[in-house]
């Protein structure tokens, strides 16, 4: 498999995830906790966001877990292209 196609999967997979992040946090405004689609993308985030929440706790009526765990994506995604094009 060519690399560029690696780093292609990285990135979209990468992406594909901050949006899942983003939708379950727009989401949690509009619908009720059990909805299914709701449920659904919670079962996805949560496992991620907990240990999170652990060390950075909600400050007042926000939780910035969900932008702490975009960053970390982000920084995933940038070592692993990196990784993969010095693999090239």
């Amino acid at each position: 498999m060519d690399v560029s196609a690696l780093i292609f999967v990285v990135n979209t997979l990468g992406n594909i995830f901050v949006w899942i992040v983003v939708a379950s946090v727009l989401l949690s405004f509009i619908l009720p906790p059990y909805h299914p689609v709701r449920e659904a993308l919670d079962r996805i985030v949560e496992p991620f966001l907990n240990p999170i929440r652990s060390i950075v706790p909600p400050s007042g009526m926000f939780d910035f877990s969900p932008v702490v765990l975009i960053i970390l994506i982000q920084v995933v995604m940038w070592i692993l292209k990196a990784i993969l094009v010095s693999l090239s």
